[in-house]
């Protein structure tokens, strides 16, 4: 086995697998476990136990960036597992917000407020890139302009009294250099998943591109502005494309139009090995 991925957490059933709007992934490689996300709650922890994976054994914890329905589940595993480091962006707060659909007011939509400063012990505040273990590396973005993207997602910090565009300084990328390339996970890829797999490519120039994963963000696109996305991500020649959770059920039959078998829908659940 070279990677072995778990998705925990996402939108879709299967089977016995219980669903949630929430991503968590465990990720397993070269005998280390990392664990990205947790979800809205502690659901994916009752997958991982029907999937007999003991959450106890992972090693380190990623935050992908400062949103509930990914971290709103780690007092869960902080409970179940004693050891593991979590990493977040030190740009992260308790300051997301997004207009609710009916008043139009901001509504709260951060990581559960109280956890920076109940878990400070078990956080490590990552700057600029870092190496998580050899060939594994946690990345900021470096695209600018992408307060654009947030104006659009209808996203927004809270500074002080007002409420600006999100430019997510509080997403990292999970990237591993394995020997079959490189393998990129964010999680909402919220600066656009074609833009990541450009910013880590500028970090690793030559590398093959051999998958990126997670949601993508893309039920805020219409659908001619998912396929112009498509066909700039296979533009980039990653080989395999696994996704799920904020892509958007309408956006799947389009990327898989575009992307043919190299595309992977996720599921909760679901278990494959690259």
């Amino acid at each position: 086995m070279d990677m072995r991925i778990s998705v925990l957490t996402d939108n879709i059933e299967y089977k016995d697998f219980k669903a949630e709007w929430g991503l968590s992934v465990l990720i397993e490689y070269e005998g280390r476990k990392i664990l990205l996300d947790t979800g809205e709650t502690g659901l994916f922890a009752e997958n991982a136990a029907k999937m007999g994976l003991d959450l106890s054994e992972v090693d380190c914890s990623v935050l992908s960036h400062a949103h509930s329905d990914h971290a709103n589940g780690f007092d869960v595993f902080f409970g179940l597992n004693r050891k593991a480091p979590l990493y977040v962006r030190a740009s992260t707060a308790e300051n997301c917000y997004k207009p609710a659909e009916e008043s139009g007011e901001m509504e709260y939509i951060g990581i559960r407020k109280g956890y920076l400063e109940t878990y400070r012990d078990r956080i490590h505040f990552t700057e600029g890139d870092l190496e998580l273990m050899p060939g594994v590396w946690l990345l900021p973005h470096d695209t600018p302009g992408l307060e654009k993207m947030g104006r659009r997602a209808g996203l927004y910090i809270r500074k002080g009294n007002a409420y600006v565009p999100d430019s997510f300084q509080h997403e990292q990328s999970l990237v591993f250099d394995t020997p079959k390339g490189l393998v990129i996970f964010n999680s909402c890829s919220h600066a656009g998943a074609d833009n990541i797999v450009r910013e880590v490519s500028g970090r690793f120039p030559g590398r093959k591109l051999y998958a990126m994963i997670g949601g993508f963000h893309l039920f805020v696109l219409s659908d001619e502005e998912v396929r112009e996305f498509a066909q700039r991500l296979r533009e980039t020649g990653v080989g395999h494309v696994i996704t799920g959770h904020c892509t958007g059920d309408e956006a799947i039959p389009i990327l898989r139009e575009e992307l043919g078998e190299r595309l992977m829908q996720m599921h909760s659940g679901m278990v494959c090995e690259l």
